[in-house]
């Protein structure tokens, strides 16, 4: 085994090179710090965040809109990338029984495609819900229903949430959809459609409702590629396909971070301080000596929701006008479909074609997830068929992207586990985790970079707690926000 010895103090270990790992990186370069970061996949930079390629053709692991409420988070990408966004218009909308749905819906359009008599069984089941509510709110089933009806929560929330989540409606706690959804119901979706809202910056926006969006031209990976070019040419090291397999510590300082190259070969790095932002789970599960066996066991039990890409490349253009569109039949098991051309036309290369990106939630080890690449092309190209999008003879070729620990899940105890492994972390004083798979948040790619951001400020003598980065990528102070609250939420199941 070989070792790295840090050569002059201020040194500091980042694991993982995502927005966090590198939005932390750059900061702590601009600040004179000595930065190594280390980063598990052989190639790519930016994680869930990267564009991914395939014969020139460039395709997200999932859609990743560029705006945020943080005015520091958006001035730190226009200055990154100070000439290469571009304006997107935004649109997505529901595709259910061979028919297009605005989202959000919009009176007139699902009118004409329900029919009369759908549309009015849907209209008195909604004035069944607001007269005869139901109490208490318990599930996401119960909130749903009660803002928009029994028959439109079956239509437009049902199935696209349990394919994603791989949990019933009835069992997912109605938190979620009070936050995911907020200030959005079927009243104020009429609202919009008849009178549209001047979009203005700052609080008034209702997320679910924001219809433009800033992107960098040839997709996010094109930010995240940028920093990486940045922070070597500012000295930092950044070593590719490198997994942390031990994190050393002596009482309550770590000293080492061990890796492990394809091959096998292992190296240990040293330095003052290390920033974390590889899964929660791993992180506590890979020290030596062990955590207390409470932050251990709470670990264990932490799960995540797993994601695969099938993108296609089709020899049609114009298939329609949608950044992405939500499947919401039940009859297939795609959830979300991607039109890249309409992300930025720079990202696919060859005139007269189109490439899609097909997104399927799984579990790592479930039967999607062990399909080989060549099963899921066909069941994609079978898939778009059955839904009458695309011909399957139109789809010329394929490439599949897996990415394990996409969405981390909460489960009934899941904050009494994150507490129990935030408070051992909490005691070693030279280590600091960041980012949606660190902090174990569903964290939007802003707020990630806040937390990387605050990490790195700490080393430079300020006191920030990370765990308090809110849903605007703000940062809250100790008390005035619970750590539930903060990043975005997830499907919790209910509790007995």
């Amino acid at each position: 085994m070989t070792t790295t010895h840090p050569s002059k103090k201020n040194t500091v270990l980042i694991v993982g090179a995502g927005p966090a790992g590198l939005t932390s990186g750059a900061e702590l370069v601009e600040n004179g710090f000595k930065v190594d970061i280390l980063e598990k996949d052989p190639e790519f930079v930016g994680g869930i965040s990267r564009t991914a390629r395939y014969k020139g053709y460039r395709f997200d692991i999932g859609g990743h809109r560029f705006f945020s409420k943080s005015a520091e988070i958006t001035e730190w990408w226009r200055k990154r990338l100070p000439n290469d966004f571009i304006q997107v218009r935004r649109m997505s909308r529901i595709f259910y029984g061979g028919k297009f749905y605005d989202y959000p819906l919009r009176a007139m359009n699902a009118l004409g495609n329900l029919g009369v008599w759908a549309s009015g069984l849907c209209m008195l089941s909604y004035l069944k819900a607001r007269i005869f509510p139901i109490h208490p709110e318990k599930s996401f089933q119960d909130w749903v229903t009660n803002r928009f009806g029994s028959r439109l929560f079956n239509i437009f929330f049902k199935t696209y949430t349990e394919k994603v989540w791989g949990m019933p409606c009835h069992e997912i706690s109605a938190d979620w959809a009070a936050q995911r959804i907020k200030g959005l119901s079927l009243i104020k979706a009429v609202w919009y459609a008849l009178l549209p809202q001047k979009k203005k910056s700052g609080s008034g926006v209702v997320k679910t409702l924001i219809d433009q969006f800033e992107y960098p031209r040839l997709g996010p990976g094109m930010m995240w590629e940028k920093t990486r070019d940045d922070l070597l040419k500012g000295g930092a090291g950044i070593h590719m396909g490198l997994t942390a397999i031990k994190i050393k510590r002596e009482g309550s300082q770590v000293i080492s971070i061990v890796s492990e190259d394809p091959s096998g070969a292992v190296k240990e790095w040293f330095a003052d301080s290390f920033i974390i932002s590889m899964p929660l789970q791993e992180t506590v599960l890979k020290f030596e000596p062990p955590l207390a066996e409470t932050a251990v066991a709470a670990a264990k039990r932490l799960r995540y929701r797993d994601f695969l890409t099938v993108a296609l490349m089709i020899r049609q253009t114009a298939l329609f006008p949608d950044n992405w569109i939500y499947v919401h039949d039940p009859g297939v098991k795609l959830g979300r479909i991607q039109n890249f051309n309409n992300w930025s036309p720079e990202m696919v290369p060859v005139p007269d074609t189109t490439c899609l990106g097909l997104e399927y939630f799984c579990f790592e080890g479930d039967g999607l997830w062990n399909m080989s690449d060549t099963e899921l092309i066909e069941l994609g190209k079978k898939e778009l068929g059955q839904l009458g999008i695309v011909r399957p003879e139109a789809v010329f070729d394929g490439c599949v992207v897996r990415m394990p620990k996409s969405y981390p899940v909460y489960g009934p105890d899941y904050q009494e586990d994150v507490n129990a492994i935030r408070r051992e972390l909490e005691k070693l004083g030279n280590l600091q985790a960041v980012g949606r798979n660190g902090l174990h948040k569903y964290n939007n790619q802003d707020h990630s970079m806040m937390t990387a951001l605050l990490a790195a400020r700490n080393l430079s003598g300020a006191n920030y707690n990370v765990w308090q980065v809110n849903t605007d990528a703000e940062y809250h102070e100790e008390g005035e926000d619970s750590g539930k609250k903060t990043g975005r939420l997830v499907p919790e199941k209910i509790s007995n």
